[in-house]
């Protein structure tokens, strides 16, 4: 059993906001720096903050929160922002942080920062 997740976050591209999965996990699509469907360019701070706010927004829609994430894919253009992308990252999962993987990408855009996870539903 499959079921989208289409609020919470914005996107361009043809996907759910997340899928849940037999009940037991969220599947989140990647994350970017969108405000009301429109690209917010900034630091890289500023771009990891908001792209984990719309992560926290599909999350709540499907049901959880940061502290259910389990996985997550942090994908960056510059790997030489991850120190200070990592400073943002580290204060919004809390303890036990989630299992994670962070790769040099080129994204379409001027996104610094995209980011997904998987969650297990409570």
């Amino acid at each position: 059993m499959r079921q989208a997740i289409t609020t919470g976050g914005k996107s361009i591209a043809p996907l759910s906001a997340a899928i849940v999965a037999e009940g037991k996990f969220a599947f989140v699509s990647g994350q970017v720096p969108f405000r009301d469907g429109e690209f917010v360019d900034g630091t890289i701070e500023e771009q990891t903050a908001l792209t984990l706010e719309n992560l926290r927004g599909v999350l709540e829609a499907a049901g959880v929160s940061p502290a259910d994430v389990v996985r997550v894919n942090v994908y960056l253009t510059d790997m030489a922002d991850f120190a200070r992308m990592n400073s943002v990252y580290a204060e919004f999962f809390p303890d036990p942080k989630p299992a994670r993987t962070t790769v040099g990408v080129t994204m379409a855009g001027a996104f610094k920062v995209e980011i997904d996870c998987v969650a297990l539903l409570p």
